[in-house]
């Protein structure tokens, strides 16, 4: 058996038949089916029902599957870590994070990364957290930073630091210059646009205000980060975001809280048992030492 056997067995599982995966792969299919043919018979067993239009994978064909996915997965690893140089001299790092960091977090890592790793390559995603857990499942991603709660045992969560959110107004606001803590009453007063509810950052929030009885003002529900700035900053309207978007140069103001504000866990996703590259060890490092000024 070959590895070309084991491609050639999920590009026909991925592509539900013999005719789209030899496309993908660009095989002919008659050559395509020999191989899948032979892998067969070297198992013993029928990785396929065929009798149906759409190629199917049978009970032992996926539990095959799912085994050969894992392998190609370890075989890329163990490329990536012949390739890792350990002085950081080259290499890639392939970084992921949530919506709401990415506004205030990626651009003061990067630059404290490349001032210490200019020839890392640094590929960067902004992704929701199941895609977070998919692409460190199949091995697309090195790092990530989110938020604890994963759901996959093969992801490991390294504490990194503690967020705090807040709330904040654009120059529109009445409260733009107000110096004075808002009391919950207060705040329960107030209109507010926010992310929409299948943000995790949303769901922080909602717990927030059912833990302080406050049933919230929502005029307005953004899914995107970016967009809901843009809304705050030219409206009356208040919102609720990571305390560090908050700045001058953004044009928003927090307004501070009588009681505490909400808080969340930011953590450092990467796959267990898995070859850690150097790039993504020092990445590592970087936010665990720097934690404090990341906080703030």
């Amino acid at each position: 058996m070959l590895l070309r056997h084991l491609r050639y067995l999920l590009a026909v599982a991925d592509n539900g038949g013999f005719t789209r995966a030899a496309e993908a792969l660009h095989v002919s299919q008659p050559t395509l089916s020999q191989q899948i043919r032979q892998l067969e018979e070297t198992l013993g067993v029928t990785l396929f029902d065929r009798t149906s239009r759409t190629v199917k994978p049978t009970d032992a064909g996926q539990a095959y599957i799912e085994c050969a996915r894992r392998v190609l997965v370890e075989l890329e690893a163990g490329k990536r870590a012949l390739h890792d140089v350990k002085d950081l001299s080259r290499g890639t790092l392939r970084l992921a994070m949530t919506p709401t960091f990415m506004a205030y977090l990626v651009g003061p890592l990067v630059r404290d990364y490349v001032a210490r790793y200019p020839n890392i390559h640094l590929e960067i995603f902004e992704l929701s957290m199941d895609d977070i857990e998919v692409g460190l499942t199949d091995d697309s991603l090195d790092i990530a930073i989110a938020f604890d709660g994963v759901r996959n045992p093969d992801i490991e969560s390294i504490p990194a630091f503690t967020e705090t959110l807040g709330v904040m107004v654009g120059r529109s606001h009445p409260l733009w210059e107000s110096k004075a803590a808002l009391a919950l009453e207060e705040v329960a007063q107030l209109e507010f646009a926010l992310l929409a509810t299948d943000f995790v950052t949303r769901t922080r929030i909602d717990e927030y205000f059912a833990a302080m009885h406050i049933t919230p003002k929502v005029v307005i529900e953004v899914n995107s980060v970016n967009t809901l700035l843009e809304v705050i900053r030219h409206t009356a309207i208040a919102t609720i975001l990571p305390e560090p978007i908050a700045t001058v140069d953004r044009a928003l103001c927090r307004i501070p809280l009588v009681r505490d504000a909400p808080k969340r866990e930011a953590v450092l996703l990467r796959r267990k048992n898995n070859y850690h590259s150097a790039a993504s060890v020092a990445f590592m490092d970087l936010v665990l030492g720097g934690r404090e000024a990341y906080e703030n």
